[in-house]
């Protein structure tokens, strides 16, 4: 029995990482043993390699201003654990978490001692999720944004109303393949018979095999570009102004505070789910409730700015899709700026691809580590990137003194590479 909250997620984090047998059986079993709580739920499901986040928020932004309760299942967190299981934004509470522990660990440790083997960390936070949502908060709507990949992904387990997958690039390549129809394979997985998918990827090889993949399952697909589109666009220091065109109706006057065009195909694949859900579900969403919803949707880490003089931008970008969308929101909103980076990123990435859309834009690379298992040290990104004006230091937060010490008033400091490494700094420069 778990007494405290630092127990019962020191126990989660005990867990495997990757399961010796990939599939949803251990899933199955473990949801069977609970009454299928995943049954009593209306579900979104949001995959894709890159705006997954992003788009889980705007969703869930606009459905409170419209006064539904919502669910969401993301990850990873940026301050506490609990986020990744919230209703309207709240984290589950400690006291909670502790009892769905109590109540899972049980089917862990029969599932470990049986033909199945053991089930991951990520398998058992999805079933704590599931359980949370279906037996304790009951929200009208859950957002479940998929782990890694979709076919395989825990979070496969839901039928939901609708998919999203926002985009299809290079990540997780040692895990999914490092083929783009293989990675958008493994990403279609998500797509169920009957259940219709929206989709802002603009690869062709992609959109065929998702075309493909809908047919096959009869079922729609809405397209951006095709189905549904984006016009209007401007950017100013607010963020950035659109409107919305579905085959349903068009939504004018709508503006984002997260900055950059990636971030416009976010609000868009979300909003079209919102217009399938209005059209075919009967949800209540009015022109005005999707302006506020849009309007207030923050995700902290992405292209973030934690502070001015020196102006200090954070994001998360962890894969070569990831950091060219940041380098043209950095090229779009601060043209005039000398650009210094901080980097740090995990083993399993392609370091000089993830590099290569900075390189023009930049003045000046601090590569670091951080604390994490799979975390290059800083020497080691040094020799593998092919950037001239480049520097190294081990400790992190010494890079981030003395970089800031280093600028002037009309420099930027960048700090990118991880999520987890953003997550870090982020409680630093705010505390």
């Amino acid at each position: 029995m778990f007494q405290s909250y630092d127990e019962a997620v020191s126990w989660i984090h005990s867990l495997l990482n990757h399961g010796i047998k990939p599939g949803l059986e251990r899933m199955e079993w473990m949801l069977e043993q609970l009454d299928h709580p995943e049954r009593r739920l209306k579900t979104v499901h949001v995959g894709g390699t890159n705006g997954k986040g992003s788009t889980v928020t705007y969703l869930r932004t606009v459905l409170e201003e419209a006064g539904y309760e919502v669910g969401t299942f993301t990850s990873p967190y940026i301050e506490s654990f609990s986020e990744r299981i919230a209703v309207n934004g709240q984290p589950i509470k400690e006291e909670d978490l502790v009892m769905l522990c109590n109540r899972v660990q049980p089917l862990v440790d029969m599932a470990a001692a049986s033909p199945l083997g053991s089930p991951t960390e990520f398998e058992v936070i999805t079933v704590i999720a599931l359980l949370y949502f279906g037996s304790k908060a009951y929200p009208d709507l859950v957002l479940m944004e998929v782990g890694l990949g979709g076919r395989l992904d825990s979070t496969n387990i839901i039928h939901p109303l609708i998919s999203v997958i926002t985009n299809v690039g290079y990540d997780h390549t040692h895990i999914l393949g490092s083929d783009l129809k293989q990675i958008a394979y493994e990403k279609a997985g998500i797509i169920k018979s009957g259940v219709p998918l929206v989709t802002t990827a603009e690869k062709e090889e992609v959109l065929t095999l998702f075309h493909e993949t809908t047919k096959a399952k009869k079922t729609k697909i809405y397209r951006l570009n095709e189905e549904f589109s984006i016009g209007d666009k401007r950017s100013d220091d607010e963020g950035e102004h659109f409107s919305f065109q579905s085959p349903y109706r068009k939504l004018a006057d709508l503006h984002i505070q997260m900055k950059g065009e990636h971030q416009v195909k976010n609000a868009a694949a979300a909003l079209m789910g919102l217009e399938y859900l209005r059209v075919f579900y009967g949800l209540h969403i009015e022109h005005d409730m999707v302006q506020r919803g849009l309007k207030r949707a923050a995700w902290p880490g992405r292209f973030e700015k934690i502070r001015s003089n020196p102006t200090i931008i954070v994001d998360g970008a962890h894969n070569p899709e990831g950091v060219e969308s940041l380098a043209k929101t950095l090229e779009q909103h601060y043209p005039d700026k000398d650009i210094h980076v901080i980097f740090s990123a995990l083993g399993d990435k392609d370091i000089e691809s993830m590099l290569k859309p900075l390189y023009p834009l930049i003045r000046k690379m601090t590569f670091t580590t951080f604390d994490f298992p799979r975390a290059i040290s800083a020497e080691s990104l040094f020799q593998r990137a092919s950037f001239s004006a480049k520097t190294y230091e081990e400790n992190w937060k010494k890079a981030i003194q003395t970089t800031t010490k280093q600028v002037s008033e009309n420099e930027l400091v960048l700090i990118t590479g991880s999520l987890y490494f953003v997550s870090e700094v982020r409680r630093f420069l705010k505390n």
